[in-house]
């Protein structure tokens, strides 16, 4: 043996187990507490009325979609741009007037001169009135007298009627519109030669739109005006109001039309949508929102909260599904809390937070 060596006895070497009790007794508190609980947010099973559904395409369109023409020839001397708004009654276009307000000053001096001349007529008949009933002069006098001041009266009524006409070519030299709403496309340009019926702009109402919808007849029996559907265009999702069916159907295509008219904000014209539609009588069933569901390969599951504050693992059976909300079957009843944030992390008994109360 070397002279620095030293044996340790196996006593020291191999610690005793009540000494290694103690020192595990001795470690902190927070080293042998379980895992924290994992907040969740939770919501009630409901016991809802509910049908099965069919998704029909549709299309959002505007209830005044207008190409408007003029009503009068002439050179375009001004048209609305694409995107302006225009109220109803306002000027979509100017037609050049200058010819119309110089044959309307042809009109008033006409009309003047015939009632100058009506005038000394009517005078004139009034005279010899008084000269027959004098026997002065011949009946006869006073009947041609009378005759010339009627074909006066007429051609005056005939002047007065072309100053009304020409006051409508003046009026309508400045087209308007029929309704409120925004000029889409310009099919005239200023400068350009137009006659009646010459389309110059096309106005569509953005304010007032409806979504019309090609259904199957097999839902006609569900439908009716003024019930609310829903309708969805990718992530966008909104309440709509039937306000019309189409009493005749498509013998081709077994469909009808049904025309929708969307709640809230609204929908640009043109947009292509999905209209849900009922297919069947609604009925009660359990439902709970489609957050609360846990999908997986082989099973669909969900978790209930216990009145101890741990989750169960419940299997599930999908069924018919309204909006946010989904038909389940299994072991769950009317007011089970059921969590809808937080589930993927989640494992059976384990505890948790309710954050939402």
């Amino acid at each position: 043996m070397s002279p620095l060596s030293i044996e340790v006895p196996p006593m020291i070497r191999r610690p005793a187990l009540p000494v290694l009790l103690l020192l595990a007794a001795s470690l902190p508190a927070a080293a042998q507490e379980a895992p924290p609980p994992v907040p969740v947010t939770v919501t009630d099973v409901l016991f809802e009325p509910m049908a099965s559904s069919v998704r029909v395409p549709g299309s959002v369109m505007s209830r005044q979609d207008a190409r408007v023409a003029a009503e009068v020839p002439g050179r375009l001397t001004w048209v609305a741009d694409v995107g302006d708004p225009v109220a109803a009654g306002g000027v979509l276009a100017r037609i050049d007037d200058e010819a119309v307000n110089l044959q309307l000053r042809n009109d008033e001096a006409t009309i003047k001169r015939l009632e100058a001349n009506l005038s000394f007529l009517e005078s004139e008949a009034r005279r010899l009135q008084r000269l027959t009933d004098e026997q002065v002069v011949a009946a006869n006098q006073l009947e041609q007298m009378s005759s010339q001041a009627e074909a006066a009266r007429q051609e005056l009524e005939a002047a007065r009627v072309a100053r009304d006409q020409t006051l409508f070519r003046l009026e309508r030299s400045q087209i308007k519109a029929p309704f409120g709403g925004q000029v889409v496309e310009r099919l005239a340009q200023p400068g350009g030669f137009v006659s009646p019926g010459t389309e110059v702009v096309r106005l569509v109402d953005t304010e007032h739109v409806e979504v019309s919808a090609r259904a199957p007849l097999s839902v006609a029996p569900y439908l009716r005006e003024g019930m609310t559907v829903a309708i969805e265009d990718g992530g966008r999702r909104a309440e709509a109001v039937v306000r019309t069916l189409a009493a005749v159907g498509d013998e081709r295509s077994r469909t009808f039309e049904v025309r929708l008219t969307p709640k809230g904000d609204p929908w640009l014209v043109g947009t292509a949508v999905r209209a849900i539609l009922p297919a069947s009588e609604p009925r009660e069933v359990l439902a709970v929102p489609r957050d609360a569901l846990v999908l997986r390969t082989d099973e669909t599951y969900l978790f209930k909260l216990a009145a101890d504050d741990t989750v169960e693992r419940v299997a599930v059976t999908t069924g018919i599904a309204h909006g946010p909300l989904i038909a389940v079957e299994g072991p769950l009843a009317a007011g089970d809390r059921v969590v809808i944030r937080g589930a993927e992390r989640l494992r059976p008994g384990q505890t948790v937070t309710v954050q939402n109360g």
